[in-house]
C-alpha cells in the first residue's frame, strides 16, 4: 500500500507540464499574445471568432491535436520547448 501512495505522490521529473492546468496555460498564452496573435500561431477558430476561455477550454479538451499544438506555444514561449 506504501508503495502504491509513493508512485502516485512522486513528481514527474520529466514532464515540464506536470501540475500545469489547461486554463492556466491558455490565459497565459492569452496574456503574451493576445487572442489575435494567438489565433495566427494556432489556426483554431475559437481563437479567431469570438475567442474566449471558456470555449476554447471547450474545444481543447475534446480536440487532443489542438490541446498537443497550444501546449508546444506554451512550453516555446516559457522557454522549454
Amino acid at each position: 500500500m506504501e508503495k502504491e501512495l509513493k508512485k502516485i505522490t512522486k513528481p514527474q521529473a520529466n514532464n515540464p507540464l506536470h501540475g500545469v492546468k489547461l486554463a492556466d496555460i491558455l490565459t497565459y498564452l492569452e496574456k503574451v499574445y493576445g487572442w489575435k496573435k494567438l489565433g495566427e500561431k494556432i489556426n483554431i477558430r475559437c481563437f479567431k471568432s469570438n475567442p474566449s476561455i471558456k470555449s476554447s477550454l471547450k474545444f481543447l479538451r475534446r480536440t487532443e491535436w489542438a490541446r498537443t499544438k497550444v501546449e508546444a506555444l506554451y512550453l516555446s514561449t516559457i522557454g522549454n520547448g
